[in-house]
This record gives C-alpha cells, structure tokens and sequence, in this order.
C-alpha cells in the first residue's frame, strides 16, 4: 500500500471534488473544496480546518514532484470520514455517560483563583449538561454524582454497564504558571499507526490497538460536532480537535467515546466563566 497519496490525482479519480492552491508564501497552502465542506492544509503543518474548525493531522503533508501528498492514514481516518459524514442514526432513549473528571483526592488542577478544583467545576458542568440533554430526549447517567475518586477502569465499566451510545469525558486545563494560554481542545483516541497529538510522557506505542479504535471514525466525526458547538456557545479560542493515546478513560470504551478539556483554569477570563 502507498505511504503517500498525490491529493489531486486522489481527488480526480474519486471525484471527491476541487483541489486549490490559496497561497505559496511562507508554504503552499490548499484548499479541498467538496460537497461536505472544505478541508484546508498547508504543507508541513500538522494544522488542518474542516469548514474553518481547526483539527490536526497525523503527519505533515509533503509536496513531491511540486503536488501535494497527505499521507494514507490521514486520507483513512481523517479526510474519508470528513467526505461521508456519517451521520449518527435516529434513535429514543439514546444513552450518554458523562464523565465529570477527578474526584475525592483526585483534585485536578487548580484554579488561578485559588478557591476551587478542576473536579469541582467538572461536576458542576456535569449536571448541568444532564438536566440539558435530559430535555432533549437522552438517557443520562453521570460516572460520580459526588466528590467521588473513581478509578478510571470503573469510569470504563459504568459506560458499558450503562449499554452507552456515548461517552464524554469533562476536564479543565491548565498552563501554570502562564496565564494568557487559553482556548478549547477536544480530544479521541489515536488511531493505530499514527501518532498522538499529545502524549504527556506516555510511550504512545502507534502499534498499540485498543477497543475504541473500532469507533475512529465515529469519534473524530463526534468530537468536531460538539467542539463546533461548544466554540459557538463560548467564543472561547479555538485549539482544536486533537488525538491522544495515553486518555485510559477512552482506549477501553465500546462505543464513540471523547474528552473535552473545557478552557485554562490557569487564565484568570476562562477561570471566571
């Protein structure tokens, strides 16, 4: 199989729609214009938009013989799912299991306030989100409904117990001791093969296969959803949908499963919201 795949010549064959160079300088950048949306990259960034939302790609794209080249994986697990837009199916009484991160000694991080824990405002949110989503027709169960520290294996456990159709992990970053980074990252499993976007000191053995694999495309299609979403409600900045490999509470899960870090408890402006 190939390694790298020339886009237009990729594009043409599949009739996927139109490849565009927008700008040359500094590096070229393109734009895929298709009847799902549009895909922008440039050559050697790992950046990438769908429709002006920022995700970020397994490897950097290569210009080779003066064309453009992504590679197989990203064409896999990145721009196929982008095209078919799997849509999710119509169904009542649909399952979510909401994950309020930390718990009990398990404080997470700190605001710059001083006067709270990223476990606190996680709960917070949790229930918030529950009463919401109750009116809209979900089934939702919360993994801790108190100052609880719950292994993330149980976190697992309560999910496929609980027969979810969904799972979303919430926590809160923080950059400490700086306090301008800000912004709005979702997070899902790394696909096999790949990279990690972020690893954390973690191996991030890309020959690793874990369960949640079988829902890449289900979890990247699902976290650009709600990180669109949450980006329209909050105006916060936007960091991306970004892949991780070492997220425990995500490898194990059975179903489409994401983790959304909801803003820098290290900024004073997101702290206070």
């Amino acid at each position: 199989a190939e390694t790298w795949i020339g886009l237009d010549r990729w594009t043409r064959e599949n009739n996927a729609g139109t490849l565009r160079l927008v700008a040359t300088a500094p590096v070229p950048v393109f734009s895929l214009t298709t009847a799902s949306g549009v895909f922008v990259f440039q050559i050697k960034s790992l950046l990438a938009r769908w429709n002006g939302l920022q995700f970020h790609l397994g490897f950097e794209p290569q210009m080779i013989g003066g064309q453009p080249f992504i590679h197989t994986l990203d064409l896999e697990k990145n721009l196929k799912p982008l095209l078919r837009q799997v849509e999710i199916p119509a169904k009542t009484n649909r399952v979510i299991v909401i994950d309020p991160g930390h718990g009990g000694k398990n404080t997470g991080t700190e605001s710059v306030f001083g006067n709270a824990n990223e476990k606190e405002f996680t709960l917070d949110w949790a229930k918030r989100l529950a009463r919401l989503l109750t009116t809209n027709g979900w089934q939702v169960f919360l993994t801790r409904t108190n100052d609880a520290d719950v292994s993330l294996s149980n976190r697992v456990a309560f999910a496929e117990e609980h027969h979810a159709d969904l799972f979303v992990s919430l926590h809160f970053n923080s950059a400490a001791p700086n306090r301008e980074q800000s912004g709005l990252e979702t997070y899902c499993l790394t696909p096999v093969g790949m990279p990690s976007t972020l690893k954390r000191g973690y191996e991030d053995d890309a020959a690793l296969v874990f369960p949640n694999n079988a829902f890449d495309a289900e979890n990247f299609l699902t976290a650009l959803r709600l990180h669109r979403a949450l980006l329209k409600e909050t105006f916060m900045s936007d960091r991306g949908v970004r892949r991780a490999r070492f997220l425990g509470v995500l490898r194990g899960q059975n179903r489409p499963a994401i983790l959304i870090e909801g803003g820098y408890l290290s900024n004073p402006r997101e702290a206070r919201h």
